[in-house]
């Protein structure tokens, strides 16, 4: 008597050992990937806090990180401190870097006390202060770096998103965006924060003006750059005590 492998019967069978050996397999490969997931998590972290600092290895148009094979020393070589602000308390972590910002947003929304992780950087005798910043685009996540002065005036900055529009959202990780931040003032004289705005129309797309607390939109992304405009203002305000202490 032939076997009979046409019968619903068979059909559920097999799918059942398929599943369970596909998810299997899965479940094998998540677990002897992580370690390397969380290490390149770990490298790309060092390589964005190190490029809002101004250490890369861009070419006159696009944006380079340093290498993954220096970027940990690179680091090293450059950030001095790590800071865990948390609350009235500030206290350092060699592994600051590691904090996961939208964790901590959720921890606060939450009403427990957020961590802010700040990174105190030192090149060409200048010192930086960096500080990750986490929002929402049109589509999904935005995030980015902003290096500051004592003064909160912006030195440097990185962005990124997770699924933004290509050609235009996506474009907050271009150069020519990420650029015009650089010596944009966060705060007035008086030391009021104002933070800075991605707007449409813009009076100064040379960008020649660093306290009118803009820089230029990207077209047809105006969403992309309300997210940009609404992180930087909500994140960086929440390290406004921490530079006016250091003016005391």
């Amino acid at each position: 008597m032939s076997k009979r492998t046409d019968s619903n019967g068979y059909t559920m069978i097999f799918a059942i050992v398929m599943v369970l050996i596909v998810g299997s397999l899965l479940a094998f490969l998540a677990s002897s990937l992580k370690p390397s997931i969380k290490e390149n998590e770990r490298i790309e972290k060092q390589q964005n806090i190190l490029y809002a600092m101004g250490i890369n290895e861009n070419d006159e148009s696009s944006a380079n990180f340093v290498s993954t094979s220096i970027a940990g020393q690179e680091f090293k070589k450059y950030v001095k401190k790590q800071l865990v602000l948390e609350g009235d308390k500030i206290s350092e972590s060699e592994d600051a870097y590691l904090i996961d910002v939208k964790k901590q947003q959720a921890n606060a929304k939450a009403g427990k006390v957020r961590k802010l992780p700040l990174f105190v950087g030192e090149k060409d005798g200048k010192t930086f202060y960096v500080a990750p910043i986490r929002g929402k685009g049109l589509w999904d996540a935005i995030w980015g770096y902003i290096s500051m002065d004592e003064n909160m005036v912006v030195q440097g900055a990185y962005f990124d998103h997770k699924g933004e529009t290509p050609g235009l959202g996506a474009n907050i990780k271009q150069r020519y965006f990420m650029d015009d931040f650089i010596g944009e003032h966060l705060m007035t004289e008086n030391g009021v924060f104002k933070g800075i705005t991605v707007a449409k129309g813009n009076n100064d797309p040379k960008n020649d003006e660093k306290t009118d607390y803009e820089v230029d939109a990207i077209a047809g992304a105006t969403i992309t750059g309300d997210g940009v405009s609404a992180m930087i203002k909500k994140d960086l305000a929440l390290y406004v005590p921490y530079f006016n202490s250091l003016k005391k």
